[in-house]
């Protein structure tokens, strides 16, 4: 891609000082690209310069000002791999005022579509290999606005908007404020209790000040790569990559989806210094063939979530990097803060100022510290672990057209209108004050870094003809996050047949990648409360211990995207070993235990 931001004009002297000032708002950021001709954003056949950015985002600003109606903050949905358009929307979503709502690919038919009406998006921006996805779905944005960039009228629809210039007029669409830091700037899904994903708020405010603090923790100067390799829908790549790449003045370098084998060679090729990571990454670049230039990089540093203690310190040894764990809830309602002193399995202390607590969710009453035995074994879970909660104020902003959503966040003991922050993760806190995560709360899952709700995946489990009742809900992940588990209540005179099960899996076309159970437990009956509600807790203790018979895939769950190949047998004594171990070896196996 070449010539994006080819135009010069007025305005660039005024912004070119605005980097590294403290800028308050993204679209101050993105102006301050303007002039700047060193290379900005590296990716598989090309490059584009800083200034290509900036006009290439003016452009694409200039277009939503023409063809979006007047009002309100326009919200466009961005259904995109890590492509350079991804960054450009993010750009020109900034200067226009507007808010990018990240779409999830993996995410599945009518719950594809609901959360594209949900979030009110007046334009989709998509690409020609993700039109399957949307084919025969009841879309609330008309055809004409949904922009594929990878068709030629895409580009003769932007054609005459290059030269835009950042900061000019018509950048704003009619009737919209000039963006400042209270604008919406992403609407982040992130999946609850409730069922439905609910899309949390972040203002530009909030998105360049998260850019300028991890730019100053890392040291991020204008030489370095950012190394953006997981899903921009995913507010690690946009919080943890872009803005604080942005904000340092550094490239980013864009890999369109995870490979693990294809990491190092292009870490090398890019040049990149930083990369962010999520669930299991670490755990696949581990599992590549060791090398003999495995050494032979110039990364610095990985920021992310979820790699564990024991891999972490197996990436330092085998690659030379060191990573910094890191905890921040999608809606920027808590954080912690890793320091140099962070003891190995802890995440870290609170920011100074803030005021975070592990406490007994049913309660408020804050919980006491863990207490550690031999090989640093968790000897008082049932009593420390809790829900991690900010007494504090956060910087939540609310969840997009879902007040009873973000009033269940915010309840309780707070004063002046102002209840808790209610982060909905389990934690323990050990006696020095470091926080330790502990996984997710009852019906909440998280999956190879995505956030499941528990409902979902019952309510799609609920077809399964032979099943009279079904109940989902988390088992530890022997290396990190969770695995999903069901238990089916068969009906009478039925049994269960795993090559069935994987048929109706692999129909149901709102069925996400993510979410088919690695275990099934097949039982009489749920147990449930005097009111009928599902012991989960019951369910969650017994995991796969429990007497009943269980059905497992040790392989790839299958799914609507993973059908070949994937088979369910009986979990025998032999495999509860042999996974009993591999949770020992992680350190993970006190969290089978509460």
């Amino acid at each position: 891609m070449t010539g994006e931001g080819s135009g010069r004009g007025e305005g660039v002297r005024a912004v070119r000082g605005a980097r590294g000032s403290g800028a308050g708002t993204v679209a101050e950021l993105v102006r301050a690209q303007w002039g700047d001709h060193r290379t900005g954003a590296r990716f598989a056949d090309g490059t584009l310069t800083h200034h290509e950015l900036a006009g290439g985002a003016a452009a694409r600003a200039a277009l939503l000002a023409d063809v979006l109606p007047r009002g309100a903050v326009p919200h466009l949905g961005v259904l995109l791999d890590n492509v350079p358009e991804y960054p450009l929307w993010l750009g020109a979503a900034a200067l226009a005022g507007a808010a990018v709502v990240g779409i999830n690919p993996t995410r599945r038919g009518p719950e594809l579509a609901r959360d594209i009406a949900h979030t009110d998006c007046a334009l989709l921006i998509t690409e020609r290999r993700r039109l399957p996805l949307l084919a025969g779905l009841d879309l609330p944005v008309p055809p004409e606005r949904v922009l594929v960039v990878d068709d030629p009228a895409y580009e003769e629809l932007l054609a005459p908007y290059r030269g835009a210039v950042p900061g000019q007029s018509g950048t704003v669409p009619g009737g919209a404020r000039t963006p400042d830091p209270a604008t919406r700037m992403l609407l982040c899904f992130t999946s609850g209790s409730t069922g439905a994903p609910k899309a949390a708020l972040c203002t530009q405010g909030r998105l360049a000040a998260t850019g300028h603090a991890l730019a100053r923790h890392f040291g991020v100067r204008r030489d370095d790569v950012h190394y953006l390799c997981m899903p921009m829908f995913h507010g690690n790549a946009v919080l943890g990559g872009w803005a604080p790449a942005l904000a340092g003045g550094a490239a980013v370098a864009l890999r369109r989806r995870f490979s693990a084998s294809a990491f190092l060679p292009d870490v090398r090729r890019h040049g990149a210094t930083y990369f962010t990571y999520v669930g299991r990454a670490v755990q696949y670049l581990l599992a590549t063939p060791p090398a003999s230039d495995d050494r032979d990089h110039p990364l610095r540093a990985g920021f992310g979530t979820e790699a564990g203690s024991v891999d972490a310190a197996r990436f330092a040894e085998r690659f030379g990097v060191r990573l910094t764990e890191g905890y921040g809830s999608s809606e920027g309602g808590a954080a912690l803060r890793h320091t140099p002193d962070t003891p190995p399995g802890a995440i870290g202390r609170p920011a100074p100022g803030d005021d975070l607590a592990v406490v007994d969710p049913a309660t408020g009453a804050e919980l006491p510290p863990a207490r550690f035995g031999g090989a640093g074994r968790l000897l008082n879970g049932r009593e420390a672990i809790g829900e991690l909660v900010n007494r504090g104020r956060g910087s939540f902003e609310g969840y997009w057209r879902n007040p009873a959503a973000t009033a269940a966040r915010t309840r309780g003991a707070g004063g002046a209108g102002q209840g808790w922050f209610w982060t909905g993760d389990l934690f323990f806190r050990d006696a020095a004050g470091f926080f330790h995560f502990a996984g997710r709360t009852d019906d909440r899952l998280r999956v190879d870094s995505e956030n499941l709700a528990a409902a979902m995946i019952e309510n799609i489990l609920a077809r399964y003809v032979p099943a009279a009742g079904v109940a989902v809900y988390a088992v530890p992940d022997p290396l990190a996050g969770d695995q999903v588990m069901a238990a089916l209540a068969l009906r009478e005179g039925t049994a269960f047949d795993p090559a069935e099960f994987v048929t109706f899996l692999a129909a149901q076309p709102d069925l996400g990648t993510k979410m088919a159970p690695r275990f099934v437990r097949t039982v009489s009956e749920l147990p449930v409360t005097a009111t009928h509600k599902i012991r989960r807790v019951a369910l969650r203790r017994d995991g796969f211990g429990c007497p009943e018979p269980v059905w497992w895939t040790p392989a790839l769950p299958p799914s609507a995207a993973a059908p070949a190949g994937s088979r369910y047998r009986r979990f025998t004594e032999e495999d509860r070993e042999a996974l009993l171990a591999l949770y020992r070896e992680h350190g993970r196996a006190e969290l089978l235990e509460r």
